[in-house]
């Protein structure tokens, strides 16, 4: 039996359009938070039915990376943000207001200091900025390399 299209409440099936469309995740005291982060997306994705190639397990990493660094270094990540437009917009709100900073070289075979350089390395851009108690670090990818399945042009080659 084929679960897909309208009449099983798919929306990219039934021409409902993608654009405009967010969803948030609340993760403050969250255990387990890059799991139901990573969770969250892949179920978003799927939805919006960007999860069919290359770029989406680069979206589902960005995140993983965005969250953890919310975990380690900002006293948690507060929410996740997806918003579908020209862009995955992936937006984590964390509890510290120090904006990020990649590490100038990251060492190969060294733990830390490489979550940057990846989300630098698979989004096409990304950014922080202060926001109320805390911060908001984002990452994009074109909306062309989720829907397309085809890998995109990637930012600067990651050395590590």
């Amino acid at each position: 039996m084929d679960t897909t299209g309208a009449a099983a409440g798919d929306p990219r099936r039934a021409g409902v359009p993608v654009t405009g469309q967010r969803r948030r995740l609340a993760l403050r005291s969250v255990r387990g938070a890059v799991g139901k982060g990573r969770d969250f997306t892949r179920q978003t994705l799927r939805d919006w039915g960007w999860d069919r190639g290359e770029s989406a397990e680069d979206a589902l990493l960005v995140v993983s990376e965005l969250v953890t660094n919310a975990a380690l270094h900002a006293r948690g990540c507060h929410e996740l943000v997806l918003t579908a437009g020209e862009t995955l917009r992936i937006d984590v709100l964390d509890g510290a207001r120090a904006l990020p900073r990649p590490r100038a070289v990251p060492r190969p075979g060294v733990p830390g200091g490489h979550g940057l350089h990846i989300v630098q390395r698979l989004s096409d851009r990304w950014g922080s900025y202060a926001h109320g108690t805390g911060k908001v670090v984002w990452a994009e990818i074109e909306a062309s390399r989720l829907a397309d399945r085809q890998p995109g042009p990637r930012n600067a080659p990651f050395a590590g």
